[in-house]
């Protein structure tokens, strides 16, 4: 498949418009991107024990609203880092594709869905009761031989 190809719906063969690829976005990153990543580890990490340890270190850590302002701080600041970074935003890129792709996509009717998941469930009574059979005739023919 060419590249030209790539660019182009399959069924109108309209052009589709191009982002920035989120491949490529990501080959690109940097030693700063590693900085970033350790330190929105640290704080997410820092933010699954603020609740036990920031009492002890600090008199307002106390309150309760004191340490959930400042789990959920601890979050957005390393989810801000982590959208810094080039993998931040090659994946925020892959979300809006994806939105994107949802949008195309044709989804069943209420009828369809009813109608389908019915004969999923005859399939699988069925095929209960055929394996339900075989255990039992096998069980018996071993029971026989064995004695």
């Amino acid at each position: 498949m060419s590249t030209d190809e790539k660019t182009r719906d399959a069924l109108s063969g309209a052009a589709i418009p191009q982002q920035n690829d989120p491949a490529q976005i990501v080959k690109t990153g940097s030693a700063l991107d590693i900085v970033f990543w350790i330190i929105a580890l640290a704080l997410l990490v820092g933010a699954t024990l603020i609740n036990q340890y920031l009492p002890a270190y600090w008199a307002s850590g106390s309150n309760v609203w004191v340490r959930i302002g400042a789990i959920v701080a601890c979050i957005v600041i390393a989810l801000g880092l982590l959208y810094a970074t080039h993998q931040g935003k090659a994946f925020a890129i892959l979300l809006k594709d994806s939105r994107t792709e949802l949008r195309r996509v044709t989804w069943p009717t209420k009828q369809e869905t009813v109608s389908t998941t019915w004969q999923v469930l005859l399939v699988v009574v069925v095929a209960s009761l055929i394996l339900w059979g075989f255990d039992t005739i096998f069980g018996w023919l071993i029971q026989s031989i064995i004695g």
